[in-house]
């Protein structure tokens, strides 16, 4: 048997250029994945991320 995570919905702005990404992502034992790995001006460390039950 295997354990689904609790599908979230992530939204994350680049405090960089301020492109928003609203994605949809899997909590799971603390972390949420949702493939995410950078933003469209190469950013790929500093970002506002927000997230929401679905």
């Amino acid at each position: 048997m295997t354990s689904v995570g609790t599908r979230v919905k992530v939204t994350i702005r680049c405090k960089a250029c301020g492109e928003r990404f609203i994605l949809k992502g899997k909590k799971e034992k603390g972390r949420i994945d949702t493939g995410f790995k950078q933003c469209i001006c190469n950013n790929d460390k500093d970002f506002y991320i927000e997230t929401t039950d679905f």
